[in-house]
């Protein structure tokens, strides 16, 4: 079930990195480090919140292949963030449920305390 505007439901193959019956692994074209990866399932969804229980581990299982994959290439990589946008106000802009896997490394920012917490200013640290 794919929606004709979806970018997400028309990559190209070469794109592609991992993909099981349920789900693909693919590059952010807007990576904020480098290996940022985008897991999503294949059947078009806008909200994380619908995923039915199958879409949802066919969607882990390629994070954590995904998570290996970004430990083997780099061994620079000490961490990771994972992200769901879900919905306008939470600052999603492409409406095909997506879960972000980014690779974290010592030193990539200043002080990396409150992680995820940052997407308010001022409530990432406490």
């Amino acid at each position: 079930m794919a929606s004709q505007e979806c970018p997400f439901c028309h990559l190209p193959n070469d794109r592609i990195l991992f993909e099981n019956n349920l789900a693909i692994a693919f590059r952010d074209a807007f990576p904020v480090a480098e290996g940022h990866l985008l897991v999503i399932p294949k059947r078009h969804i806008e909200s994380w919140f619908e995923l039915k229980s199958d879409e949802r581990e066919s969607c882990h299982e390629l994070i954590l292949n995904g998570k290996k994959a970004i430990k083997n290439d780099d061994s620079s990589v000490s961490g990771f963030n994972l992200g769901v946008n879900d919905g306008l106000s939470a600052g999603q802009t492409i409406f095909h449920a997506h879960l972000h896997l980014i690779p974290r490394r010592h030193g990539d920012v200043e002080n990396p305390r409150g992680g995820v917490r940052h997407v308010i200013p001022g409530k990432g640290y406490y």
